[in-house]
């Protein structure tokens, strides 16, 4: 259970009080400091399901923790970006990628429990969004925006690609579980007539 992939996992979660605490240090370098370190999240990110792949170390466990601790440290880079950026035209991009994971997420769980969770298995379109959400995180951390202002327009400009990318594969979710949404629905209906 507790393997190299699943370790890397777990760092990422360890990783998000720390992100937290040095983004709020009263320093320079906590920019830096803190785009670097959730970096290095997005680094374990690829190489714990790459390493899980190649040494044939899948688990049960790493395939619960592994899109948790995404999510996780995510939403917590954006609510604290949102925080240091206290606007509509920020708030919009981070309500659209939060709002989405927690959809896809439940829909994920809702399909395994129906016994078809590869048909919303992830896409293209969302390894295209993580990446240009990751991307835009890391530059909006590590920048002061007061100091690198076309950075900072960098960042945001590519926060609302992915929100964009977000919302596209989110409907491509939906549509391919749109007969099993519409199933459930017609024999939660003819059990209660």
């Amino acid at each position: 259970m507790l393997n190299l992939p699943n370790m890397l996992t777990l760092l990422r979660v360890a990783l998000i009080p720390l992100l937290v605490v040095i983004f709020y240090l009263p320093w320079q370098w906590s920019y830096l400091a803190s785009g670097a370190l959730f970096g290095i999240a997005a680094l374990t990110d690829l190489l714990d399901g790459y390493l899980a792949r190649k040494l044939n170390q899948e688990t049960p466990f790493g395939a619960f923790l592994d899109p948790v601790a995404d999510k996780l440290i995510v939403a917590v880079a954006l609510i604290i970006l949102l925080e240091r950026n206290p606007s509509l035209a920020f708030a919009i991009p981070v309500i659209v990628i939060i709002s989405r994971e927690i959809v896809i997420s439940a829909l994920r769980e809702w399909m395994a429990e129906i016994g078809d969770r590869t048909s919303v298995a992830v896409s293209n379109i969302g390894k295209i969004k993580t990446t240009l959400q990751m991307i835009a995180i890391i530059v909006l951390l590590a920048f002061n925006p007061e100091q690198y202002t076309w950075l900072g327009g960098l960042g945001f400009v590519l926060l609302y690609a992915a929100a964009l990318l977000t919302l596209w594969s989110m409907v491509v979710y939906l549509k391919i579980a749109a007969p099993q949404l519409l199933k459930g629905a017609t024999s939660e209906s003819e059990k209660q007539d």
